[in-house]
Order: structure tokens, then sequence, then C-alpha cells
């Protein structure tokens, strides 16, 4: 038997909402969970790319990969130990440039192997185990559920989270590079505290951010997609992220720009397809900069993971 899932990129912080916001984005990895025919024949992990495109030799095929360690504890949630199995992580989703790949198979190895288990695990202990995995729920709540959500991982494990509506003309463009940035060298950038007033800082914006969203407010998300604690630190390693933002700010529909995720790839969250406006130009700053990228303007994807 074997159980195949779906799994949307995502796009995290959104630049005041460090490691709590989340969006769901429609690119998609294929995770497949089975059960091998030959006792003892142990683990067997395959990678497909999908693309030809992103660099996948650096994903781990035994105990180290992520998707495994995740199963594995949803295994010893049930009081069982894991049976040979084989897991096929089918990639779509650009490997080590901020959208979610990892968080992607982590979920879809742990919903897959869920069903296949029959479902002895809820969606609360799925994503509880998915943020210990990752270390945190700003990507892995979004793949799970799908659109725009606010996630907490509160002192006992567990995740509190909710899923606002997302206005419906305020498209996504994501500017994917073609260079890796890994996360641990991102976070490595980050100063170990930071003054009062930053921190007062981005709890102000983040507020307003999620207001936004909710009241569907575009002259007040324009104000609100600022961060003083990680974007600062982290634009240096971001090539071009410095020169887009000085470029876009007060261009007609353009609502902001940030980091995705640890980056490199970079958000715009436009409206009435202001975007399309300045793609070219876009394009011809980044030629300048000697960047090649891959330039996709996306709706948000609600509904998350899906069993295929």
């Amino acid at each position: 038997m074997k159980v195949s899932v779906k799994v949307p990129a995502t796009t995290a912080n959104l630049g005041p909402g460090f490691d709590c916001l989340g969006l769901a984005l429609p690119i998609y990895n294929e995770i497949t969970v089975e059960e091998t025919v030959m006792p003892g024949s142990g683990i067997e992990i395959n990678i497909i790319e999908d693309t030809e495109t992103y660099d996948i030799l650096s994903i781990p095929k035994d105990e180290n990969n992520i998707a495994y360690k995740a199963i594995e504890l949803l295994y010893n949630f049930i009081g069982q130990s894991v049976s040979d199995i084989k897991i096929t992580i089918k990639t779509n989703i650009p490997v080590a440039r901020g959208l979610g790949s990892s968080a992607s198979v982590i979920v879809g190895g742990l919903m897959a192997a869920n069903k296949l288990l029959g479902n002895p695990a809820d969606d609360a202990v799925l994503l509880s185990i998915a943020s210990e995995v990752e270390g945190h729920p700003d990507n892995v709540t979004p793949a799970m559920f799908g659109g725009f959500c606010l996630a907490s991982m509160e002192d006992d494990g567990s995740v509190v989270y909710s899923k606002i509506s997302w206005p419906d003309d305020w498209k996504l463009t994501v500017i994917i590079p073609d260079y890796e940035l890994d996360t641990m060298i991102a976070r490595s950038v980050l100063p170990e505290s930071i003054p009062v007033k930053d921190s007062a800082f981005n709890i102000r914006k983040c507020a307003m951010l999620v207001d936004s969203v909710y009241r569907h407010d575009s002259e007040m998300m324009k104000k609100c997609l600022k961060d003083k604690l990680h974007q600062p630190y982290r634009e240096r390693l971001i090539k071009g992220f410095k020169e887009l933002t000085e470029f876009l700010e007060n261009k007609d529909d353009i609502l902001g720009c940030v980091i995705s995720g640890a980056g490199p790839s970079i958000l715009v969250i436009s409206e009435k397809n202001g975007f399309e406006k300045v793609e070219n130009e876009v394009v011809n700053l980044f030629t300048e900069l000697n960047v090649n990228c891959d330039i996709r303007t996306l709706n948000i994807e609600n509904e998350g993971t899906k069993v295929i």
C-alpha cells in the first residue's frame, strides 16, 4: 500500500511576521510513502527532480532526510518503530530559495504516513511534529492548511494557528534567483539580541499587517511590510533586494517587497496587475546586477496539502 500527497510551497515572514506568518503558493512537491514488499529491506528514499532546474544533490537519502525524521516521530507517537518504508519525493519547489521546500517534504511525509497508518494522529499532532522538525511553524502551517496563516509554537510544543482570507486581487510575485542560500547561514547573521525599540516596531507592523489583510486595506498594507528583526541583517546576502525595494517604492499598485522566508527569493505583493507594469524594468534591474531569475506571478494556494 502507498499514499501520495501534493504539498504547496510557502513564503514566510512577510516582513515583520518573523517565524509566525506564512502564505501557501501554487508550486508543489509530491511525496509518496509506501510499505516495502521485502521485510528487512530498510529505508529507501528516492528524489525525482521534476523541473531539472534546481540542484537536489544536497537532499539526504538516509535517516537524515527530514521527511523520514518526521515520519519516525509519528511512529514514536503511536508507540511503534518505523517499518521498512520507501519515500519518493518529486520536487518542483526550488531548494534553499526561501520557498518552504523543507516544510513541504516534512508535511508531505507526515500526512502520507499518517494516512498509510489509518490516520492515528489528528491535525494538531501532525502540526506539532512538523513544527518540531522544522523548528518553527510559519512554513509548515500554510503548507498543511493553505492560505494566509498566523502560527505560534507554544512552550509545550503545540501550535496555535489562525487562517485569514487573503484578498483575491492581491497578487504574489516571487523572484527566484539562480543561487541557493542555506537557512542556517541566513539565521547565523541575525543578532542574539535586539533593541526594545526594534521589537516594538515589528509588533506594531505585524499587527497592522494582519489587520490590513483582514480588512483588505491596501493603503494600510503599504505601510506594514517593514521589518527590523531580520531583513536589515539578511539583505546583504540577497543580491538585488535593496535595489528592488528602492525601485518599487511608491510605484502604483505595488503594496510592498519582502524577503521570502530566509531568502534568497524575493516576494512582491501587488494589486491591479501592478507588477506586470514594471516587470520588464525589474528584469533589466537584475540583468544589470548579473543575477539570473525566474519570475512568477501567482495567486495564493488556499487548500494546502491534498492526498492524490
